[in-house]
């Protein structure tokens, strides 16, 4: 049995107004929670079993998975109370765990869509006799991330935290959020209050001697945190280059769920995604943007690069450039939302105008 842990507790609030009702966690990615295409990757892995150590609106994701048969593995779930921080809430799913002490328990951050070797990852945890291994990715800018050099060996030297001078970049490597534990590290975490696993765990392992590796794969990643990237992630999935087993075979330049309704001149590009209901109207053109459930984009508008939430219509000849629109907003014929322009949800803008990031 391999057992792995998802942390999925976390508000999301850089991706409001999405958030304000769905944890991050359970946003649709092209059309799929973005924690139902980790658990798909983690069964394609060997996982059998999952633990959901939720905390925010922990009842949305009961509602979707249940026990987890219909998804191939057994899910369990762990609820904080208070959030306790990465470190405090791997600690706080221990009890549910099953495996022995010197067995291996993955452990993935909710927020990141990966085509990393899973599998890989735990064979080298494995071969090295790791405490704890680290899935590392190398960006070409580093300085948003956790940088974790490692040594010939590939054993971890240090952990820096988002560096603030170029001195202290002394790596492309950062924390690309899965790792393998032993089992008896996750029980040696402290209980009952906040413990950060980048800040407080990692460099204590390594101050006590711990061996502790990284794991270098350099293929998909993308931290779905921001607006932005939640866009990029679901194009990507769309059009293939992100793989997920809970959306097979996808190659083409968009993909319109069944029951929706787009007109044979609307123009759908680079890996747009309609959802269940959602309607296009004529001549509207949607590019790399994603629309939920039962959105609407009418006749003449144009979207690029932006979230519709579930419900929210786009009036006729309004024009949408990187912009979050929330559920059951209303853009009124002929507005214009430049990038960074965030809508929230039921907010009804009726007059032609331009809209910025300050307006809700």
């Amino acid at each position: 049995m391999l057992e792995a842990v998802l942390l999925v507790g976390g508000q999301g609030t850089r991706l409001r107004p999405l958030t304000v009702t769905t944890p991050k966690p359970m946003l649709p990615v092209a059309g799929v929670p973005c924690t139902e295409h980790q658990i798909a990757r983690a069964r394609e892995a060997g996982v059998t079993r999952v633990v959901l150590g939720t905390s925010y609106r922990p009842e949305v994701f009961l509602d979707y998975f249940g026990d987890g048969s219909r998804f191939g593995v057994e899910l369990v779930y762990a609820t904080e109370d208070v959030p306790l921080g990465t470190g405090g809430a791997i600690r706080h799913v221990a009890p549910h765990l099953l495996s022995g002490p010197d067995d291996p328990v993955l452990v993935f951050n909710g927020d990141i869509l990966s085509g990393h070797d899973i599998a890989g990852q735990v064979q080298a945890w494995r071969d090295s006799s790791s405490d704890v291994s680290l899935y590392l990715t190398r960006v070409e800018d580093p300085r948003a991330y956790g940088l974790v050099p490692t040594d010939a060996d590939g054993r971890v030297t240090q952990f820096l935290e988002k560096p603030s001078t170029p001195e202290e970049i002394v790596t492309d490597q950062i924390n690309a959020g899965c790792y393998v534990f032993r089992r008896s590290v996750i029980d040696s975490i402290p209980t009952g209050r906040p413990v950060s696993v980048e800040r407080e765990t990692f460099p204590g392992l390594l101050a006590r001697g711990a061996v502790v590796t990284g794991f270098v794969d350099d293929g998909y990643w993308l931290d779905l945190g921001t607006p932005l990237a939640f866009v990029q992630g679901s194009c990507d999935l769309v059009l293939g280059r992100a793989p997920s087993p809970a959306l097979p075979g996808r190659t083409g330049q968009f993909l319109v769920r069944p029951g929706a309704e787009v007109e044979p001149d609307a123009i759908l590009s680079n890996g747009t995604f309609v959802g269940a209901g959602a309607t296009v109207g004529s001549g509207a053109v949607v590019d790399g943007s994603s629309l939920f459930d039962n959105a609407m984009v009418a006749a003449g508008a144009y979207v690029k690069d932006s979230v519709i939430g579930s419900g929210a219509i786009i009036g006729s000849g309004a024009r949408l450039d990187g912009v979050v629109v929330g559920d059951r907003a209303v853009i009124g014929p002929g507005n214009e939302l430049v990038r960074g322009a965030r809508v929230w949800p039921g907010v009804a803008l009726s007059e032609t105008s331009v809209r910025f990031s300050s307006d809700r």
